[in-house]
């Protein structure tokens, strides 16, 4: 679960909730003060949402990109359906399209799709729906098909969980469950006071369908190949989702950009969110 390092959004940050054909999407919109040269689409991971791209929005309005920052529907501050056919794959993807088209729908600047470990898969399947709705996609803390064994077991147990028990009573659970490194002493009271207010808000079968995406994904990466469209592939130097020498094949199968960042882990973004907005600064002004 990923822990924002700050909750008090940067100036010029705007809260809001995006229309779009597909209803609406709470946000974090960062613009530029000058011409843009870009929009980037933000999508976080499983039990995420956009609070986790908070460090990044600066760097990145700084360097001439608008960064949104999107909570997907059932994620926190989105609302979704009780029904996990809602967040069908496909679904997902649909409401990444339809974001996309409405953050450019007034300045017809070019979409970079960037998503976050679970958002990665989502992404993707974006991309592959229709390439021609983004200028780039980076792949950030996410692999090529489903997460490892030991991950897909944690994955179920929170799954059986969320079908026989409130939100509530899982999240007192999984703190049970914790190792030592990622108690609450060690996080900020106003963050630990967020984490749980996120988990509250989420609706349990989004979390119930994407976790059971997570352990069942195909590999698409030679689609992803085949779509034409720039790739990043970028991660810390550790990842328990994902192993990284499984994350740098994923890179050479696409013949895409890797960057790896140092001292990070699953959460770079969050992690070592100055390198790694620097990586993502340079891999889109590359795209000329």
């Amino acid at each position: 679960m990923s822990r924002p390092p700050f909750l008090t959004l940067p100036s010029g940050v705007r809260a809001y909730r995006l229309g779009t054909a597909r209803g609406e999407f709470a946000v974090h919109d960062a613009r530029p003060g000058s011409a843009a040269r870009g929009t980037v689409l933000l999508v976080p991971g499983f039990t995420g949402s956009k609070e986790d791209f908070i460090a990044l929005l600066e760097p990145l309005a700084a360097a001439g990109f608008r960064a949104v920052a999107v909570d997907g529907r059932g994620q926190y501050e989105s609302p979704g359906p009780r029904d996990q056919a809602a967040y069908a794959r496909h679904e997902l993807a649909l409401d990444l399209l339809a974001q996309a088209t409405a953050v450019s729908a007034a300045t017809e600047d070019p979409v970079h799709l960037l998503g976050h470990s679970l958002g990665g898969l989502i992404a993707r399947t974006a991309v592959l729906r229709d390439p021609g709705a983004f200028s780039s996609l980076t792949i950030m803390s996410s692999g090529p098909a489903a997460i490892s064994a030991a991950q897909q077991a944690r994955t179920k147990l929170l799954i059986d969980a969320l079908t026989v028990m409130d939100m509530e009573s899982v999240w007192q659970a999984m703190r049970e469950l914790d190792p030592p490194e990622a108690a609450d002493a060690a996080t900020p009271p106003g963050v630990r006071e967020f984490l749980h207010r996120r988990w509250l808000g989420t609706v349990p079968e989004q979390l119930i369908a994407t976790g059971r995406q997570l352990n069942a994904e195909p590999d698409r990466v030679g689609e992803l190949a085949a779509s034409g469209v720039p790739t990043h592939v970028l991660s810390g130097e550790v990842d328990y989702a994902w192993p990284v020498p499984l994350m740098d094949e994923m890179a050479e199968r696409l013949s895409a950009r890797r960057t790896v960042i140092e001292g990070a882990e699953h959460s770079p973004n969050v992690e070592r969110p100055r390198a790694t907005a620097e990586a993502l600064i340079a891999f889109w002004r590359s795209l000329g």
